[in-house]
């Protein structure tokens, strides 16, 4: 058609996604529903998760999930690296949240809450890279 421009192809990064359907599907109610309480917490109060490339959101989630994950499970943090550090900053924070949010963390043992934190970062994985329909994620030179 005449005065339509055509759209130029974007070059797309080249990255696999990690999870091709919602990873929580499967689990328990009772998962579920810890899971769900956490991942809201992250999403109406994180900002952390609005990064705007996808391969950073994967390193950002695994930085300060993985670092979260250490700090309720007890076990020493290293931060090696401003970039380390600022996660390291966002995941006291994030743990913090949720050993006052979250009460039974407490009484789950060592095996469990890294279980359900390792089902929590998929999820957010899922959420925010790997189901989003945020095509500019993607691209390569954004």
């Amino acid at each position: 058609m005449a005065g339509f421009k055509k759209e130029k192809p974007t070059a797309r990064a080249n990255y696999p996604k990690l999870h091709a359907s919602d990873p929580l599907t499967g689990f328990d109610a009772e998962t579920r529903e810890k899971v769900s309480f956490m991942e809201n917490y992250i999403m109406k109060n994180c900002l952390w998760q609005f990064n705007s490339r996808g391969w950073d959101r994967r390193k950002q989630n695994e930085g300060i999930l993985g670092k979260t994950t250490k700090l309720l499970l007890g076990e020493e943090v290293e931060n090696e690296t401003p970039l380390e550090k600022c996660y390291w900053v966002d995941a006291v924070l994030l743990s913090r949240a949720f050993r006052e949010r979250c009460a039974w963390l407490a009484g789950m043992g060592k095996d469990e809450v890294q279980a359900l934190m390792k089902i929590l970062h998929a999820r957010i994985d899922w959420l925010t890279i790997d189901g989003s329909l945020n095509e500019e994620l993607t691209v390569q030179n954004y």
